[in-house]
């Protein structure tokens, strides 16, 4: 059972979104998947926009017991195959910067109480370094680092395997990096060229091929709480076809 932390340490790159396009190729795949929702703004819970749940992540990083897990998970509008565990604007009191590392490890604790192992289970971080995303690079198997072809892109990324590798050293010595997925290009711009070659030349095969083209579908499937891949337009081809090659690449045994 796999289990990823999708982050970046800068907001607004597309960080959720590339939570939900892997999802959504996983679900495509029959790879049962949970989608944890440590991000206090709640984004992939409302895209993802489950059925009710008793508890929520705020609960379960108080009290990481089995039953506060279970009763915090639902299943998303997706249909079978992928649920949620469910967000809140609560966890944001729980994202102290010095938690210490009994607090760091409750997110692992709760997620080793699952009855039933998911297939995949994708960590999707807030944009910070505090207790919610290091807690998340404790919990998992591997880190999956977003960012955009922008100016600060590489101060960005480095940051951010930065904060991975410190959590292997001290916490989760297992923790890989997958890579870096370039999302939000625009093929024919010659700045987002000049980026995405800047990134592959600083962090030499870290990053991920194919990038992630701008397209409307990712809006047009979040605001329709459903899965990309079943959109039909050329640009939701084009990213479905994209997030199944790194499906691969970050889940490589799935069927």
């Amino acid at each position: 059972m796999p289990t990823i932390a999708v982050l970046s340490l800068k907001g607004g790159v597309g960080k959720t979104t590339v939570v939900l396009g892997l999802a959504s190729a996983a679900l495509k795949r029959g790879v049962g998947t949970l989608v944890a929702d440590l991000d206090p703004q709640c984004n992939a819970t409302a895209a993802l926009d489950p059925g009710p749940a008793k508890t929520t992540l705020a609960d379960v990083l108080a009290s990481p017991r089995r039953q506060v897990v279970t009763s915090a998970i639902a299943r998303s509008a997706w249909g079978a195959g992928v649920d949620v565990l469910v967000g809140s604007e609560q966890a944001e009191s729980f994202n102290d910067p010095e938690p210490g590392s009994r607090r760091l490890g409750r997110l692992a604790t709760a997620l080793g109480e699952l009855p039933d192992p998911y297939a995949l289970t994708l960590l999707d971080c807030p944009p910070s370094l505090g207790r919610l995303t290091r807690s998340a690079l404790v919990a998992a198997d591997a880190a999956l680092l977003v960012t955009e072809p922008s100016l600060f892109a590489v101060s960005g990324v480095q940051r951010a395997a930065e904060a991975v590798d410190a959590e292997r050293d001290r916490h989760n010595p297992g923790l890989r990096t997958l890579g870096v997925v370039v999302n939000r290009v625009k093929p024919r711009s010659v700045e987002h060229t000049f980026r995405v070659n800047e990134l592959r030349e600083t962090f030499d095969g870290l990053v991920l091929d194919p990038v992630l083209p701008d397209r409307a579908a990712v809006a047009q499937a979040q605001g329709a709480c459903a899965p990309l891949h079943r959109l039909r337009t050329a640009g939701a081809r084009d990213l479905a076809a994209a997030f199944d090659t790194l499906l691969g690449k970050a889940s490589p045994e799935s069927p």
